[in-house]
């Protein structure tokens, strides 16, 4: 913990919990902004860019290893004007820099490292470096060595590159598209093709690393309820169920962390975010409306409750994650040893506990410690090894729970990032007016119309703005198409549970200002960034899904649904002129696309 009277640099007054992490940084760290530009171009000097946000494992690796070393800073402070951004905050400069990154070399991540010029354009990109080289990488000071030699001899040689590739994001930006019909067989190619790379062991989608992408089981089960075909809810059930089984999913105190390092999902980076579980207790809500199936209502009501326990503010709001690693190290907030066990739950019931959950003295993660699952294992086969019945066993392992529950909060928590960010608000409160419906609970639309009240309030500009994020007492930063397109989709499913002309007026008002501030004449699509918006090296449009569904395809989606509730037939027309736009992307490579799918079927099902 570092001392309040110890040096800060110029984060001190930012809001952001992960640039405030480095505040007292020995490097001269400036937030992004004109006075570090400013400087840049007054000492001619570049600029070092550090891209990553609070609860990112790598970036605190990265930070202890080099932003908290005095030969690094030196050599920053000397010859390079340093910026961090939380990506978190500002989107919009993350997306034009990962594009940057994804360009010059093939991949991206965080934390994400980049060297400009003091016009913003890059010629430097890497995520994770080292200090000293290892592992394949070059070290960051090496790095920082060549750059600066380079900027004193070879200068054109870097500013060229930094236009080279600028102009290589701006022609793809603007690249001419495939152009193919609009039609239903795009939700055919675009099940055929998830089926194609779907798990039938271990559930989810592709290889280790495994990520939930939530926006593909949606996908499914829209399919399911237009085609019926059987393997479409098949395919979701296999992997919530894998995923619930395995060490990604929190068995003490519930809720999703962010990935699983392997197949099986047993070992996760163990950070968890609003976002993710907000749209896995979506994807439980609609599976479970569509089955009946009690362990989907089950696991969605925990998941729920473990964000309105530990993710709540006072006011409706949700902070935005959890970190990885607390000060025993990552992970270790959430694994346990065997004597641990048996010290919380007496001998007898911790081998019975232990038996379900793999836990072993030998120990399946990092000093023998152990990341609860159940792959291999279901209660039904552990009932009958233990010779119990399933609802004895069951009541047994939930007292052993609530009581290492008890226990583990008594162990110093992970970090939890406060800040409240609109476009996750809204993903939850879209599960929680879901969960109104499915579980029959008004108290879950009571708390989203109370966020969406919160958001309503505290994240808008004296001029009406819609603002990015909120925390401390203040909102900055304007709006994403992210944070529009998400807030009308929570404004349309309270409306179609609780409808009020005063929430249909709100959800009009949004998207007019939506296709006012966002919205691309020529690409029929949205902008990333509003009209209103800082100037960067491009302005992007986004249409690939990733952790999160891309807020054009939430938009296009959204845009049918206000038609219908709306009966202005303008709205529709605007998400025909996007899907036409990206039919033949859609043809290409469906997988990329998967919520953009959703809204093809959307509007499908409106023209039939």
């Amino acid at each position: 913990m570092k001392n309040a009277n110890q040096a800060v640099n110029h984060l001190v007054g930012e809001k952001s919990p992960y640039l405030l992490q480095h505040v007292h940084n020995p490097v001269d760290w400036y937030p992004w902004g004109e006075s570090a530009f400013a400087k840049a171009k007054t000492e001619d000097k570049p600029i070092f860019l550090s891209i990553g946000y609070s609860t990112c494992h790598w970036c605190h690796v990265m930070a202890h290893e080099s932003f908290e070393d005095e030969t690094v800073a030196a050599k920053l402070n000397a010859d390079f004007v340093s910026v961090k951004v939380d990506r978190e905050e500002r989107p919009d400069i993350d997306n034009v820099y990962m594009a940057a990154c994804q360009a010059a070399t093939g991949s991206g991540g965080w934390p994400m490292t980049i060297i400009m010029a003091p016009d913003g354009k890059p010629f430097y990109a890497a995520t994770y470096l080292p200090k000293s080289g290892k592992w394949g990488r070059p070290g960051l000071l090496q790095v920082l060595e060549s750059v600066q030699k380079k900027w004193q001899g070879k200068r054109q040689e870097l500013l060229a590159y930094g236009e080279k590739l600028v102009s290589f994001i701006q022609a793809a930006q603007a690249r001419q598209l495939p152009v193919a019909p609009l039609s239903a067989e795009i939700l055919q190619q675009g099940f055929n093709q998830l089926e194609k790379s779907f798990d039938a062991q271990y559930g989810g989608f592709g290889k280790a690393p495994k990520f939930p992408t939530p926006h593909n089981m949606l996908f499914l089960l829209q399919y399911y309820r237009r085609s019926q075909t059987p393997n479409a809810l098949a395919m979701v059930r296999k992997t919530l169920d894998s995923m619930h089984a395995g060490g990604i999913y929190d068995h003490i105190g519930f809720g999703f962390a962010r990935y699983s390092v392997d197949e099986k999902w047993i070992v996760p980076h163990f950070e968890k975010m609003l976002y993710d579980n907000a749209l896995l207790a979506l994807c439980c809500l609609e599976t479970a409306e569509l089955t009946g199936a009690a362990e989907h209502r089950r696991l969605a009501e925990e998941i729920i409750g473990y964000v309105l326990r530990d993710l709540a503010g006072p006011d409706g709001e949700f902070y935005s994650a959890e970190d990885a690693d607390s000060e025993a190290g990552e992970g270790r907030y959430y694994t346990w040893t065997m004597s641990e066990l048996a010290e919380v739950l007496g001998t007898e019931k911790a081998a019975l506990f232990a038996g379900y959950y793999n836990v072993t003295d030998k120990g399946n993660f990092e000093h023998k410690t152990n990341i609860l699952h159940t792959v291999g294992i279901t209660l039904t086969d552990y009932a009958a090894k233990t010779k119990r019945s399933e609802s004895e066993l069951a009541a047994l392992l939930e007292e052993c729970r609530k009581k290492l529950f008890v226990r583990r909060n008594k162990r110093q928590r992970p970090f939890r990032d406060d800040k409240v960010l609109t476009a996750w608000n809204a993903l939850m409160s879209v599960a929680l007016v879901k969960a109104s419906k499915v579980l029959e609970r008004a108290v879950y639309r009571v708390a989203a119309e109370k966020c969406l009240a919160f958001v309503e309030k505290n994240l808008r500009n004296p001029q009406g703005r819609l603002l990015a994020a909120y925390r401390g007492g203040e909102a900055r930063h304007l709006g994403c198409i992210d944070d529009y397109a998400f807030l009308l989709w929570a404004r349309l499913e309270l409306q179609a549970v609780s409808p009020t002309d005063e929430n249909l007026s709100r959800a009009i008002k949004l998207a007019e200002e939506m296709l006012r501030l966002f919205w691309d004449e020529t690409g029929n699509g949205f902008y990333f960034t509003g009209s209103d918006a800082e100037v960067l090296p491009v302005r992007m449009r986004e249409w690939v899904d990733a952790a999160i569904p891309c807020g054009n395809s939430v938009a296009a989606r959204m845009l049918v649904w206000l038609s219908q509730y709306s009966g202005e037939p303008r709205y529709q027309e605007h998400s025909r002129l996007m899907l036409t736009n990206m039919a033949g992307e859609l043809n290409r490579s469906p997988l990329a696309y998967t919520f953009l799918l959703s809204a093809c079927g959307e509007y499908f099902a409106t023209a039939d």
